[in-house]
């Protein structure tokens, strides 16, 4: 792994390893398995597994599942595969859901010590009990129950024997404390659901501010590293483990990933998939793992992005532009060159013989010598983009017209002499002539030729579907809306353009899902698991270049 800077964190367990409080760290990736991971969760993966993998220490990956109304083995499976697509192996794999009898007991120790009792203030009496941040709560009237009917009524609370969301343990703290999350929190609620591990063993569940630090403590954690929207609840985090007296996990801010032009909370992702404004967790799309994935998004690209961000201890918003970058970079010198053209029209060469075939040395990769070259065959009728020819060119237009002379790609020189029309003046063929001593594409006499097309054969080609992909959001804050307006309004609706009958060269039949390569001139592509032998689908990744820069110049 590369050498990483001294972050905050860093130097935290430098201290810490070095005072001799810890010979070894640990940490944890915990995700809720109520959805599927997004980018942002990558930052997180990426902190805790590199941390220990540099400390030569141990990543756990727990999940967090206290609440069955939205968990589901799916996502279990699914966070398990995203984790391992991006490099990464846990050295052990936990439930919250494991630790349940355990952390049932301790609720019933801090009863016990008369620092828990049973609440039956609903929802709406507790908010107004509680106070605000300039005002004290109040205590609730139940909170001086005695130890012994505490435990009663929390035994009863297990067995199934009051309605769901009747009552409530809750700590005994201080209701007037200038820190909210101490003020009596809650610590179980009856939750009448069936858990996709537990089945219908429990009809209480822990709230997670109780059950987190409990999970870290029962493993060891030794650096809990979480995004700063724990950091309010830190206090009530440390006030279990010094009351319950047990190992003590050291808990960690740093600042989560906000990207431009991107909505990352599961909440949101979920309304877009459920409302069917993209067609699934996995849409190419979304900001998702398993999203990114299937759009042909390395997971060293996602590793190196996370990498330049680096950590802070303050929130801010990621230009989604870095993140595209660093994919370009990854593909330019890992992906393979290809010749397709999205937009057909034939080209015929007129004075090259019909019944030839000769084939060019292909570069597969600039960026990589290794890679080699393939021969590639080129016959007398081709195909070219239709965008790459002009009736009446401007002057700066430096691809096909009539009379022009431009080179094709590793093969010849060829000028434009005609075009063929439909009844409607539509152009259907261009005819042109190939100059026979520019083979490779140069001129033995060396004039210039400025406008270079990419081609296929129309003998050792095939028609494929293609899924030009963009941001799904067409505003830096997708958040930020009129009143009465959601994110959803500011989908994209550009953000997907099918295209058919476009032409591939004959040798991508070979390849299989997931195969990601460039389109030169076009951009970098990948099949989709949708695709069958009689119907390939290429997914957009990303433009050669920053295409939304023109956009917001011309705004």
């Amino acid at each position: 792994m590369e050498e990483k800077s001294r972050d905050f964190i860093r130097e935290i367990i430098d201290a810490d390893l070095a005072s001799g409080k810890h010979k070894e760290i640990t940490t944890r990736f915990p995700p809720e398995p109520n959805g599927y991971l997004h980018i942002g969760h990558a930052k997180s993966i990426y902190t805790n597994f590199g941390i220990a993998e540099e400390f030569a220490g141990k990543c756990n990956l727990r999940f967090d599942d206290t609440n069955p109304v939205k968990e589901d083995v799916e996502y279990v499976d699914a966070i398990k595969r995203d984790v391992e697509w991006l490099g990464f192996k846990w050295s052990d794999i936990h439930f919250a859901s494991d630790y349940f009898d355990r952390m049932y007991l301790l609720a019933e120790q801090l009863i016990t010590m008369g620092l828990a009792y049973v609440c039956d203030l609903s929802p709406e009496e507790t908010k107004t009990y509680r106070g605000f941040a300039s005002k004290p709560g109040k205590n609730s009237p139940y909170r001086n129950r005695t130890v012994e009917e505490n435990l009663d009524l929390f035994r009863a609370m297990k067995k199934g024997e009051f309605p769901q969301g009747s009552r409530t343990l809750r700590a005994k703290i201080d209701m007037s404390s200038p820190t909210m999350c101490l003020r009596d929190p809650h610590m179980y609620r009856i939750l009448k659901k069936d858990h996709h591990r537990t089945g219908n063993k429990w009809c209480i569940y822990p709230m997670y501010d109780f059950a987190h630090c409990l999970e870290d403590s029962t493993e060891q954690i030794t650096h809990s590293l979480c995004t700063l929207e724990f950091e309010p609840n830190r206090p009530l985090y440390n006030w279990y483990l010094e009351k319950l007296d047990i190992f003590r996990s050291r808990q960690i801010e740093f600042a989560r990933l906000n990207l431009s032009y991107t909505v990352v909370s599961k909440r949101y992702l979920r309304k877009l998939v459920e409302e069917n404004f993209v067609t699934g967790w996995d849409d190419p799309r979304m900001p998702t793992l398993s999203g990114l994935k299937r759009r042909g998004v390395s997971p060293a690209a996602i590793r190196n992005f996370c990498s330049v961000i680096g950590l802070a201890k303050r929130n801010s918003t990621v230009d989604i532009a870095l993140l595209e970058n660093k994919i370009r970079e990854d593909l330019n010198k890992t992906a393979p060159r290809v010749m397709s053209v999205l937009n057909p029209i034939k080209l015929v060469i007129e004075n090259y013989p019909a019944d030839k075939t000769e084939h060019f040395d292909y570069v597969v990769n600039p960026e990589d010598e290794s890679a080699g070259v393939r021969p590639t065959p080129f016959t007398r009728e081709l195909y070219i983009e239709r965008d790459d020819f002009m009736e009446d060119p401007p002057k700066k237009f430096f691809r096909m017209g009539p009379g022009r002379e431009v080179r094709l790609r590793y093969a010849y020189l060829v000028t434009c002499t005609s075009v063929i029309k439909d009844e409607n003046d539509n152009i259907m063929e261009i005819r042109c002539t190939y100059d026979p001593d520019t083979k490779g594409g140069n001129a033995p006499d060396g004039r210039r030729v400025r406008g270079t097309l990419h081609w296929v054969s129309a003998d050792h080609s095939f028609p494929v579907e293609v899924r030009l992909y963009d941001r799904l959001f067409n505003k830096e804050n997708p958040m930020d809306n009129e009143e009465g307006e959601d994110f959803t309004s500011s989908i994209n609706p550009d953000s997907l353009t099918v295209i058919t009958n476009c032409l591939v060269e004959n040798h991508m039949k070979n390849e299989n899902p997931g195969f990601i390569c460039q389109f030169e001139r076009k951009g970098y592509f990948c099949i989709d698991p949708d695709s069958t032998p009689e119907k390939m689908i290429f997914n957009r990744t990303i433009t050669l270049r920053d295409s939304w820069k023109k956009k917001k110049k011309h705004k």
